[in-house]
């Protein structure tokens, strides 16, 4: 097999591969199909073309997902809206501030959350834990997109929910088969529709019924209170902390930004902040938008309207309806709803087949070729949606978010405190087999730890009176036994070897990984520096030679792995 030159510079150091060594054929195979997509991968600097203004514009366009309208209507109909407001800012700020050290390290170092995962607590193997986690995720989001496509689909073309469902699933599957590049293209191009037909309703209803804002802020729900308790905006805030696992999508974007410069730093930041963290501000006012719309359809329409009022195509087909002819407004809200579970759902789709992906070649050393995770998490999402999974939303949304904010807290925890704070945890991230040890105790007990407790504090275990507040509990625990753990092993599990056993440095001047080339001994395919280790298997005339994390992820003999540093006492 040769490559062509446009090859050669897609593919971030690949030239032409060497004759295909016995035993070799899982490695080629994943060598080929991640060119595009890095699903094993560091995502090398001759890929990462696109400017920081691309990029946070991509991450953005997988927000447009209309969940957060459903999200926010069904916590204001449960719990009223002052209650539910309080809720939806304080999961807000939870989920910014563990969001920002995961997203740095993503732009910084060009890593998804689950290589990042693997050095910040959890081991080579332990992450794997955090991907059925983020995986869970990305399937019940696609189920619960698919839903609200497949109800405005019943509502506008009157077809019957089991096929929209079907329809839903499959319209995503051409799109995600091309990877990163066409993904990011289509979040481009449908971003603005989306947002005029989006905003536009909104501010047109402020606009002509002002009287609206103030019924909006005196709704009570069916909690029939009015104020704010602390225990219903937590009970609101759980379920809306369950969307904190999104930051990962938003790293899947984030791993492609160009380096850090002196002359690009403010551009830069601008952009990670923005496509990383800060896509919790829009989710968070799409979440008002929702209940807003919802509180306005059940004071003004018929009894009954609070039955649909969280559906998000009766939620804009309403507003629609008070603009224009009833034909152009169902036109629009299907449209709208078909455009957002588009651009929500070839992310969930493609993001949860890498997580499954990772997961299944680090167990077993094999690499089935990601389309056919792609097929398992879809067949999952459509399950889920034939189970009806829209009506048991905040219980389901509710359980989640114990494991989401279990795993994205500690890893938070281990960058922000263990790594510049304590100092105990290697402030560069690792993730190469061989280099970390299986399983560190540090994040992957913290996150058992406060999982388990959260979720049985969820569930009632404890009493009533602190079942609200799980959230806090699985916060508060992940925030605490992060660093006491890592004090209480010194740090000694983070690091199976202190030497990848190459001279060339790692990072530039700036901090940036470099764009060096090596030749992997396995493939006979050149990688760039930071994807490479030395091998322990000499060449032909006993030099030195080189083996990149994806051949060593999928070499079940173990030849290649470098020997342990001896153990310090």
């Amino acid at each position: 097999m040769s490559l062509t030159t446009d090859e050669h510079d897609k593919s971030g150091g690949l030239t032409a591969t060497a004759p295909q060594a016995p035993g070799t054929s899982e490695t080629m195979a994943a060598a080929k199909e991640s060119l595009e997509d890095y699903t094993l991968r560091f995502a090398p600097r001759s890929y990462r073309k696109w400017t920081p203004a691309v990029v946070a514009t991509s991450a953005l366009g997988g927000i447009a997902y209309l969940a957060d309208f459903s999200i926010g209507a069904t916590i204001g109909m449960a719990y009223g809206t002052a209650s539910a407001v309080v809720g939806i800012l304080i999961a807000a700020v939870i989920i910014f501030t563990t969001g920002l050290p995961l997203a740095y390290y993503a732009a910084r170092y060009n890593l998804d959350l689950d290589l990042i995962t693997r050095g910040s607590g959890f081991g080579y193997y332990g992450s794997i834990v955090t991907n059925i986690i983020f995986a869970t995720f990305t399937f019940i989001f696609f189920a619960l997109e698919g839903a609200i496509m497949a109800q405005g689909l019943e509502v506008g073309l009157g077809i019957p929910k089991w096929i929209g469902y079907a329809v839903s699933t499959l319209i995503v599957i051409p799109l995600v088969i091309y990877g990163m590049k066409t993904l990011a293209k289509l979040q481009v191009w449908t971003t603005p529709l989306w947002l005029v037909l989006m905003v536009i309703p909104m501010v047109y209803l402020v606009a002509q019924n002002p009287d609206s804002v103030a019924t909006f802020f005196a709704y009570t729900g069916e909690s029939g209170t009015g104020g704010v308790s602390f225990a219903s905006a937590m009970l609101a805030a759980g379920v809306c902390l369950s969307l904190m696992a999104q930051i990962a999508e938003q790293i899947d974007y984030l791993r492609f930004m160009p380096p850090k410069t002196p002359e690009n730093s403010r551009k830069w930041w601008t952009a990670v902040i923005m496509g990383g963290p800060g896509w919790v501000v829009f989710g968070a006012i799409k979440q008002i938008t929702g209940l807003f719309i919802a509180v306005y359809l059940i004071a003004t329409m018929t009894p009954g309207a609070d039955v649909n009022a969280a559906e998000p195509v009766n939620q804009f087909l309403g507003v629609y309806r008070e603009m224009m002819p009833g034909w152009l407004a169902m036109a629009l809200a299907v449209i709208l709803v078909v455009i957002s579970q588009i651009k929500i759902n070839v992310t969930n789709a493609y993001s949860g087949s890498l997580a499954w992906t990772n997961s299944f070649t680090r167990v077993t050393g094999r690499y089935p070729g990601r389309m056919v995770f792609v097929v398992v998490n879809l067949a999952i999402a459509l399950i889920l949606m034939e189970a009806n999974m829209f009506d048991f939303l905040n219980t389901v949304l509710g359980f989640y978010a114990n494991c989401a904010m279990a795993w994205v807290v500690t890893v938070a925890a281990d960058i922000a405190i263990n790594k510049y704070l304590l100092k105990l945890s290697p402030k560069a991230p690792e993730f190469r087999r061989g280099m970390l040890y299986a399983v560190n105790p540090v994040g992957f007990v913290s996150m058992i730890t406060s999982a388990v407790v959260s979720i049985a504090i969820f569930f009632g275990v404890f009493g009533t009176a602190v079942q609200p507040f799980s959230p806090l509990f699985a916060v508060g625990l992940a925030l605490v036994l992060t660093p006491a753990l890592a004090i209480a092993t010194r740090g000694r599990y983070y690091l199976r070897r202190g030497d990848d056993g190459i001279e060339l440095p790692m990072y530039d001047q700036h901090g940036n990984p470099v764009d060096d080339r090596l030749t992997c001994c396995v493939t006979g395919l050149e990688f760039e520096r930071p994807d490479m280790l030395a091998s322990a298997v000499p060449g032909p005339d006993g030099e030195k030679q080189y083996i990149s994390s994806l051949a060593l992820a999928t070499d079940k003999t173990g030849v290649h792995v470098l020997p342990a540093d001896p153990p310090v006492r």
